[in-house]
């Protein structure tokens, strides 16, 4: 184990699992997160619950002009929102397909949709998919949580916080969900 996680967990302790459902409810969920508080996030999600009981995506295109940004969407995640049903619907998007797909070939296609970065796959795969090697570099709390567990003086791009990781590998999503907590809980 690297010695400084094994310092970090006596300071925070093990993370709760993260564990989401695999589907639509879990890629919409994803876009209303987008940039904005997780309040907010909540409580949009609770309006669109209302108007889609079922949470899904042919539901979504039947709602009536509006009512998407109504629930508090913006324009664009309305675009996003009705480009993943209008995929789904159409077959040119498969969640259920994942399980058996490599990681890269995931993150190809869900970061096919308008919406969807690389960010998002990655977060898809850990939570949805529980794939056990995967590091959202692209996520600035783990860097910053990165940093301060390796004392390092100078802030880390995408690389080279891939490079200092390298070594956690096949349990990546284990740290990536370490260091999360670490973030919230680490002392100053």
């Amino acid at each position: 184990m690297d010695p400084d996680v094994k310092t970090g967990l006596q300071l925070v302790r093990y993370p709760a699992p993260r564990i989401r459902a695999q589907g639509f409810e879990t890629l919409l969920s994803t876009i209303v997160s987008q940039q904005i508080s997780t309040a907010a996030a909540a409580a949009i999600l609770l309006r669109l619950r209302a108007l889609l009981p079922g949470m899904e995506a042919d539901a979504v295109l039947q709602l009536p002009a509006g009512a998407l940004r109504a629930a508090g969407l913006s324009a664009r995640k309305v675009e996003y929102v009705e480009g993943l049903a209008r995929a789904m619907l159409d077959n040119q998007f498969d969640p259920t397909r994942f399980t058996e797909m490599e990681d890269q070939a995931v993150i190809e296609s869900i970061t096919s949709l308008k919406g969807f970065g690389r960010w998002s796959a990655e977060i898809y795969l850990m939570f949805s998919l529980q794939r056990s090697d995967i590091f959202p570099a692209g996520d600035l709390a783990l860097r910053i949580a990165l940093r301060k567990l390796k004392g390092l003086d100078e802030p880390l791009n995408e690389k080279q916080a891939r490079a200092v990781v390298a070594s956690w590998a096949p349990y990546r999503s284990a740290g990536s969900l370490f260091l999360w907590h670490y973030y919230r809980g680490a002392p100053a």
